[in-house]
């Protein structure tokens, strides 16, 4: 008996595996791709009313001679209350066998200048911690004085900037009332916090012992422009030799506290 050759068993169709759940069947041949389902992303948190804003970092400037002055008003902190604080190391240890230590008390001062005509100097010595202009208006203020140099908080003075046009010049300087006149040894250091901005740092370097008094910046008003200049000007004497030095024209008489 012959075969027929042309009567051969179709070709089974292909089984298909089904989809894993979640995933729809793919379409019949010759119909279109319909297009993937849109991801839905949930919404961010709400946030609770009053709840804080995150804390943003602000860096320090430090004045140098290279880089010696900052515009307050650029700097974003040209109006409100600007914060000067002194602290340095009370008991540095001398040199020698027995290692004796000598106090160190410095004082935190300034000479104004107010756009009125007033001018004077704000100091522990004399209890002259407060200056106004002549319409009363307080506009610089000396917390206290450390004269044991205990307080890790240094000693501290605020300059009202709120109305930058009341202001013509500040000068903060330090003294060393009492103890050798060894700046190198106080490692002083200077910050101006102004408001909402970052704070100023001036350190004390470069020293020159024996001198007792030192400027440390100088506060200007430059045609409406409040600008912070790095003075680190150590001289021989006081407060009459930085009055002469910076041309205050104010006449001194003895002190004390």
């Amino acid at each position: 008996m012959g075969i027929d050759y042309t009567k051969r068993p179709a070709t089974p169709e292909p089984v298909v595996p089904p989809p894993p759940p979640g995933i729809p069947p793919p379409p019949p041949a010759g119909q279109p791709v319909p297009p993937a389902p849109a991801s839905i992303v949930p919404p961010p948190p709400a946030v609770a009313p009053g709840a804080p804003a995150a804390s943003v970092s602000l860096s320090k400037v430090t004045l140098t001679k290279s880089a010696p002055s900052v515009s307050l008003t650029k700097h974003g902190g040209s109006r409100g209350v600007l914060a000067v604080n002194l602290n340095w190391d009370a008991k540095p240890p001398e040199k020698g066998f027995f290692k004796k230590y000598s106090q160190l008390d410095l004082d935190l001062g300034c000479l104004y200048e107010f756009s009125d005509g007033s001018k004077g100097v704000v100091q522990a010595l004399g209890n002259a911690f407060v200056a106004g202009n002549r319409a009363g208006r307080q506009l610089v203020r000396l917390d206290g004085d450390d004269r044991s140099g205990q307080n890790t908080g240094g000693e501290n003075m605020t300059i009202d900037l709120t109305d930058p046009s009341l202001i013509n010049r500040v000068l903060v300087f330090a003294l060393i009332y009492e103890g050798a006149a060894n700046w190198a040894a106080a490692k002083g250091v200077a910050t101006l916090t102004p408001v909402g901005a970052p704070p100023i740092e001036v350190l004390l370097d470069d020293p020159r012992d024996g001198a007792r008094i030192c400027a440390i910046a100088m506060i200007t008003n430059e045609n409406g422009e409040i600008v912070v200049r790095r003075e680190v000007n150590y001289l021989n004497g006081a407060q009459r030799a930085l009055d002469e030095a910076y041309g205050w024209g104010m006449n001194w008489t003895r002190g004390r506290k």
